[in-house]
């Protein structure tokens, strides 16, 4: 009797997609800020939708030519933010007054609390995606970092949350690791990738836990994807 040919292996991946049109409406339409959070926040409260490991929100923001957010509080809160396109503001109550342009990243722990504002005083619409974390532990001082340029083999660790951060920008049929970690939480800025079986555009997110080998494949030109390794 003639041997068999095993069949191919197949790997099977379990990835949470979340679509872009599936996030939470917010911001002041008027005052020319539109907001899209992807987990529970403010008026859209979901329980089963609060984080993902130290992640607690990815807020994509636009705002209008002279719109912006005037002076409000954090505590407890690594805040990070990246710029997609315009020019954004940021002057916090510990004297930082900073522009954020595209490819930088800004990172304001706000520790046991500050203040800060963030605004669009360019004629260029602007757009951002911020996303905030839990610390380790609470207390301390509020601390204020920017990264300008980052690049692709350039790693931006927040040790505070137990997270990095890794920008991915592709093109079509470029591959890039994901790292392996204990959580993945991949946001997609720009164009189209494939992630595992999943294909996933402009403001697509997937969560991934405990997956090794995972990849993403570049499908448009110019796509950009956000990847936070988590440790928890």
């Amino acid at each position: 009797m003639p041997a068999r040919t095993p069949a191919p292996l197949t790997v099977e991946y379990v990835i949470d997609v979340r679509r872009a049109e599936t996030r939470y409406p917010g911001g002041d339409p008027e005052a020319g800020i539109a907001s899209l959070h992807a987990f529970s926040f403010g008026a859209h409260y979901d329980p089963d939708n609060l984080r993902f490991g130290a992640l607690i929100a990815c807020n994509e923001e636009r705002l209008a030519p002279g719109a912006g957010f005037d002076e409000h509080p954090h505590s407890h809160t690594e805040i990070v933010t990246w710029v997609v396109e315009g020019e954004l503001t940021h002057r916090d109550t510990t004297g930082h007054e900073t522009l954020v342009r595209p490819g930088d990243v800004q990172r304001l722990s706000s520790a046991a609390g500050v203040r800060h504002v963030e605004r669009n005083d360019a004629s260029q619409p602007l757009t951002f995606v911020q996303m905030w974390l839990a610390p380790l532990g609470p207390g301390g001082d509020p601390a204020y970092e920017i990264a300008r340029g980052l690049a692709d083999s350039s790693p931006y660790a927040l040790p505070e949350a137990g997270a990095t951060l890794h920008v991915r920008r592709l093109r079509p049929g470029q591959r890039a690791a994901v790292p392996d970690a204990p959580r993945v939480y991949v946001h997609v800025v720009r164009g189209t990738v494939r992630l595992g079986p999943h294909e996933l555009g402009p403001g697509d997110a997937a969560r991934a836990a405990e997956e090794k080998g995972l990849e993403l494949l570049g499908v448009s030109e110019a796509a950009e994807v956000l990847v936070w390794e988590l440790t928890e």
